[in-house]
């Protein structure tokens, strides 16, 4: 009988994922990729940083709301930036079809600053 050997998962910064976000394998996610990709593209590393995408949507100082246009997600879409998490490559599931834009990630990245920074540009 083969062995399983385990999937490798090669994501990059700023591509969405639908991920479990629980260990369990019960509740599926989208996600986004916010860490870089020599960590990412890592066979080192078994972890990547992700912001959960939540369909609640809600402004805020470190929040930002995409529309599907923008996502390829069903409906309108808002990443809080101060829930940013490690997550295990194991846990990624699919890659989506359409991942943010430059820019879009700069806004994030600076969202992200604003979450532990009082000196983050706002």
């Amino acid at each position: 009988m083969a062995s399983k050997s385990p999937v490798l998962r090669a994501p990059k910064r700023g591509e969405i994922w639908t991920a479990f976000l629980d260990p369990s394998g019960q509740e599926r996610h989208w996600v986004l990729i916010v860490s870089l990709d020599t960590r990412n593209l890592s066979d080192r590393a078994q972890s990547v940083l992700i912001i959960p995408f939540s369909s609640r949507l809600a402004e805020g100082p470190t929040t930002l709301i995409l529309q599907p246009g923008e996502t390829a997600l069903p409906g309108s879409s808002c990443l809080r930036a101060h829930f940013i998490t490690t997550l295990a490559k194991s846990q990624l599931i699919a890659r989506q079809p359409r991942a943010l834009s430059d820019r879009r990630m700069r806004e994030i990245c600076i969202l992200i600053r604003r979450s532990f920074d009082p000196d983050a540009p706002f």
